[in-house]
């Protein structure tokens, strides 16, 4: 493990950079950090002991700190790097740190463009039925029981086990910077156009993180599907295919083949490590979701439903739109949706006109730019007019704030359920919907 006395963390604020900051909390290491904005994750830090800034500041790095990690979300000129750089300090990234870790745990590493959270909360939630004292890292706020029953809603579980569950993340191919000897491959679809050329790259990459897995490991995967055969030539580990593991047995929380599938990968990886069959079953009979994967938020004052998803990609959402009517066959379904990216947005046009369809309201706020600059040439207007316009979906409106979207729900009642979609900020819609 790295050796520092106090960190310096760029970005804190992160679902997963947050997460290490915890861990070497836990070490008793000195950690301080900065974010743009300060979150629920930040006060959590500052409560566990770091020291947190609000935005970027070349002093905010401490005389004493020997080792800065940041987030791939910042670029390279951002003042603190900057200043890291001009003094010497050591300076990995988020990635690089994960590694790491990687480096001195049996790794578990969950990938795919689609399910990683949900694999990798409901697997981390098996080894710590199973006693095994996990070490986890996941995207979002799982609802991990512990073995005193006691819910803990953590993007970070602090295990002294062997085992490192971890969420891989493909982005500007993070994840080659981890040591699997199990991967899981979800899925593979066309995702981070801004960064990836196409699917062809997408799957070299997949390709790679697949060929570091041990002669001894195992890739679990859907092993005949389209996407996945083409990188499946060169790897030397045993291929385990995921879609052949029954749920004949199982009574899956979450609606959806998708969940489904997650749940069949998290089934497959526990038989390997050799898990008894009905622990496996109880705990993921017994799991208890995480953040903004098919939320339930609660009722609005009419009764309508309401569910908040992260979903931000046409598969994503066509997933979601099926579980949706499968647990809700009789609902009216409104889908208020916030783009997210605007190179998403223009490179995934005709898919995202296509993934809406069968749904009876949808609602399409302005665009979340993120990492982005604004295009103002990619509008939110433009794409709810082409959804309008291919005709799949009974009512489409455009809301030019967040703050619309409240008047424009507040007819719809107990005959409706109504989804907050998108990886932006539109989360804070479906928490004011039903205050």
């Amino acid at each position: 493990m790295l050796k520092a006395k106090h960190i310096h963390f760029i970005g804190i604020g992160g679902i997963g950079i947050s997460a290490i900051a915890k861990m070497f909390l836990e070490r008793g290491v000195n950690v301080s950090g900065s974010d743009s904005s300060i979150s629920v994750l930040v006060e959590e830090l500052r409560q566990m002991g770091a020291q947190v800034f609000a935005g970027h500041e070349a002093q905010n790095i401490p005389r004493a700190c020997d080792l800065v990690v940041y987030t791939n979300a910042i670029s390279q000129d951002n003042v603190e790097l900057v200043e890291a750089q001009g003094r010497s300090i050591k300076a990995l990234s988020y990635p690089e740190v994960l590694g790491e870790i990687s480096k001195e745990k049996f790794t578990i590493a969950i990938s795919g463009n689609a399910g990683k959270t949900t694999t990798t909360a409901m697997l981390g939630q098996v080894f710590i039925d199973a006693g095994l004292d996990p070490t986890i890292i996941v995207g979002s706020l799982a609802n991990f029981t512990d073995r005193d029953g006691q819910t803990m809603r953590t993007n970070f579980v602090s295990g002294r086990g062997q085992y490192f569950i971890v969420e891989a993340d493909e982005y500007k191919r993070a994840f080659l910077n981890l040591r699997p000897k199990i991967l899981a491959i979800n899925n593979i679809e066309e995702d981070h156009l801004d960064y990836y050329h196409d699917l062809v790259d997408i799957q070299n990459a997949f390709r790679e993180i697949a060929g570091k897995v041990p002669q001894n490991g195992f890739v679990v995967c859907p092993a005949k599907n389209k996407n996945i055969l083409p990188i499946l030539g060169s790897i030397h580990a045993t291929i385990l295919d995921y879609s052949n593991v029954s749920l004949s047995n199982y009574s899956i929380p979450l609606p959806g083949e998708h969940n489904r599938d997650n749940a069949r990968v998290a089934i497959a990886v526990a038989r390997i490590i050799g898990i008894d069959e009905k622990l496996i079953q109880a705990s993921l009979e017994n799991f208890k979701g995480a953040w903004r994967r098919f939320e339930y938020k609660g009722e609005t004052r009419r009764g309508a439903l309401v569910y908040d998803d992260y979903a931000h990609n046409p598969q994503k959402i066509k997933a979601l739109i099926a579980g949706t009517k499968e647990a809700f066959p009789e609902k009216r379904i409104i889908i208020v949706f916030q783009p997210h990216l605007f190179s998403r947005t223009e490179k995934m046009h005709a898919e995202l006109v296509e993934c809406f369809s069968g749904i009876d309201r949808l609602l399409v706020v302005p665009i979340y730019a993120a990492r982005e600059a604004v295009n103002s040439n990619i509008t939110h207007h433009a794409l709810a007019k082409a959804i309008l316009d291919n005709g799949q979906v009974g009512e489409v409106e455009t809301m030019d704030s967040l703050d619309e979207v409240f008047s424009a729900i507040e007819s719809e009642g107990s005959g409706a359920i109504c989804l907050t979609v998108g990886a932006g900020n539109i989360y804070t819609v479906a928490e004011k919907l039903i205050s």
